[in-house]
């Protein structure tokens, strides 16, 4: 099963990330290996996609695994990693069902939509982010269709058929550097980017200096005349509409600069993951939407929710979540607000009324790991999507 075509398939999907990740994004390699990773995906038996789909993923979603070791449930680590192996090597295996050109075009088109448990970070387009052809669903199509093209009737037709898979490429990559640049918006921000350890963020010993360093920041934005100040994804670790103390000083430091921060907010016992908006004296809260599959949520049906969460989060329940996504205006523009994994997905883009996004997310559950990387190039892949400008903010 673990053929040289498979481990050679795998390198195609992922060199794109890990060089990413060293700092070095290639665009002719990228383009080069995307398109001959497609390829090999048409040619692979069953088996040979299995393995392909198992690895793939792996090398993508190892890291998914970091968190469990905040829960003293590192046990899970290979368990996990396991069954996401299965899950995408039987999704792949599915590509071989038939020996049909087309059946394989179609079914790996739809495989760009298929997302296990709500968990839609694995596109197979995404290697084209840093290439020189498109990622939209049209530009993948016509890759596919050029691909499909030139395996069915390259023999036949020789010198033609390969002038046509040129052409079609060609336009599939002809929006690429044609995307409107957003300008920034005509106010002062400061990206308070932190570095605190996920073992420390939580710790009540480590509470008060997170809350003052936090406080000082705050403070030095100010000093710097900045108009909003951005913090990470629960950079108060605390259930902030609970903390009289801590929200008394923010409404005061309100009237001096807008303050975006993240926290818990609490409402008749049920836990939310929110972005809080200081302006002028008055708080503004936005929910989390989409929340993390297996990690805040468990997308399963009630009764097994239940039972994991009993067995393994010791009872405590899942997040609870806004119905629709919140803009804020601060300083008379519109910020879309989203929180870490949501705004890799499409739901926090419904009924858009601005270009730019507030994005808060706390890495530190990952690091170090690639997760920040595949999180920055899904943000790039919906940058260009919708056309967007984002104010990026972690924790990490």
């Amino acid at each position: 099963m673990f053929t040289y075509k498979s481990l050679l398939t795998t390198l195609y999907f992922t060199f794109f990330l890990y060089s990413s990740y060293i700092g070095y994004d290639i665009y002719f390699l990228n383009t080069v290996f995307a398109l001959m990773g497609l390829v090999s995906l048409f040619t692979l038996n069953k088996k040979e996609l299995f393995t392909t789909g198992f690895l793939i993923s792996i090398f993508w979603f190892w890291w998914i695994g970091y968190s469990f070791v905040h829960y003293d449930l590192t046990f899970l680590i290979p368990i996990i990693l396991l069954a996401i192996g299965v899950l995408y090597g039987i999704l792949f295996y599915l590509i071989g069902l038939s020996d049909n050109i087309f059946y394989k075009m179609g079914y790996i088109f739809i495989l760009s939509f298929i997302d296990p448990f709500g968990f839609n970070w694995f596109k197979l387009e995404l290697p084209f982010i840093n290439s020189y052809l498109g990622t939209s669903k049209i530009e993948y199509v016509i890759i596919l269709v050029s691909i499909t093209l030139f395996l069915r009737y390259k023999d036949k037709y020789k010198g033609s058929i390969g002038g046509l898979f040129a052409v079609l490429l060609l336009l599939s990559g002809y929006n690429k550097f044609n995307v409107n640049k957003i300008s920034k918006p005509q106010i002062k921000v400061m990206e308070y980017q932190t570095t605190i350890d996920q073992d420390k963020k939580w710790n009540k010993s480590y509470k008060e200096k997170i809350v003052q360093d936090n406080l000082s920041a705050i403070q030095n934005a100010i000093n710097e005349k900045n108009d909003l100040i951005i913090m990470p994804e629960t950079a108060f670790p605390l259930v902030l509409n609970h903390t009289d103390r801590i929200n008394t000083k923010l409404l005061e430091l309100s009237y001096q600069i807008s303050i975006i921060t993240g926290s818990l907010y609490e409402k008749d016992g049920l836990y939310y993951n929110s972005t809080y908006l200081y302006q002028d004296g008055r708080v503004e809260v936005a929910h989390k939407v989409v929340l993390v599959p297996f990690g805040e949520a468990i997308p399963l049906p009630e009764k097994i929710k239940n039972l994991i969460n009993d067995i393994f989060y010791n009872g405590a329940p899942d997040y609870e979540t806004a119905k629709n996504p919140t803009t804020f205006k601060i300083k008379g523009v519109k910020f879309r607000n989203a929180i870490c994994y949501e705004a890799t997905t499409d739901e926090i883009y419904k009924n858009l009324d601005t270009p730019y996004v507030i994005v808060t997310s706390n890495n530190a559950w990952f690091t170090p790991s690639i997760q920040p990387v595949l999180q920055n190039l899904l943000l790039k892949y919906y940058k260009n999507k919708y056309n967007l400008h984002y104010f990026n903010v972690t924790n990490e």
